[in-house]
């Protein structure tokens, strides 16, 4: 059975008036996670559209690149993204119960956030109100502002782009430890890791921007470290 269909039976599984948001209990434990991680950016990007006032066929599109959706299940993508946008739960009861079902700060919940910092940018502008939407979302899941910064600087062009940042590091580390911290980053964002920790096959594909960005500070620190050697 695909994701798709799995959320579409967890769906109309919800009784009559009951919120989205309930699903998050009913799905805390494998295999069911990669599917409630799915809900999860579908529902949250629903409530950040919301956030900035509009929702763009950028940012719907934007969900086609995070997920690989195909064409026939299309309506199940679109149907949580409705039920969330139209859903009378704020996105900080989702963002909570979300967050019940994971250790504080987990990896599993960056990939969520970097999915939702996807889906902000794709329109071209980031809202002031989508920033502070995430950075709330964030505190909710324990990511702390250095880790929020770095994935800010991540997937929004506009960001600040400090490579040490981005790595997680400081810059009077060592050449060892930099290189440590990002053979770590490298096996963290690995589909196969990814997929250990409950992302779906469907969204690995956000670990390619990921790695662009880290490969690109690493280099950067890298021939930046060789020119003051030299």
């Amino acid at each position: 059975m695909s994701i798709w269909a799995k959320i579409t039976d967890a769906i109309s599984a919800l009784a009559r008036g009951e919120s989205l948001s309930v699903l998050f209990e009913r799905l805390r434990r494998p295999p069911e996670r990669s599917v409630a991680f799915t809900i999860a950016v579908i529902a949250l990007g629903a409530k950040m559209a919301k956030a900035d006032g509009q929702v763009t066929r950028d940012e719907v599109a934007a969900f086609r690149q995070v997920f690989h959706i195909p064409a026939a299940d299309t309506a199940a993508a679109a149907r949580v993204f409705n039920l969330a946008r139209e859903d009378v739960a704020g996105f900080q009861d989702y963002a909570r119960r979300i967050a019940r079902m994971f250790e504080p700060a987990a990896p599993i919940l960056e990939d969520l956030l970097s999915g939702l910092f996807h889906i902000a940018q794709a329109d071209g502008h980031y809202h002031p109100a989508e920033d502070e939407f995430l950075a709330r979302v964030a505190e909710i899941f324990g990511i702390s502002p250095a880790r929020f910064s770095a994935l800010r600087a991540t997937f929004i062009p506009d960001a600040p782009q400090d490579p040490f940042a981005i790595l997680g590091i400081s810059p009077e580390a060592s050449a060892e430890d930099i290189r440590s911290r990002y053979r770590t980053l490298v096996r963290e964002n690995h589909p196969d890791q990814m997929q250990a920790r409950g992302v779906p096959p469907e969204a690995v594909n956000l670990a390619a921007h990921k790695m662009a960005a880290i490969n690109r500070a690493y280099d950067e620190i890298v021939k930046s470290q060789t020119r003051q050697g030299g």
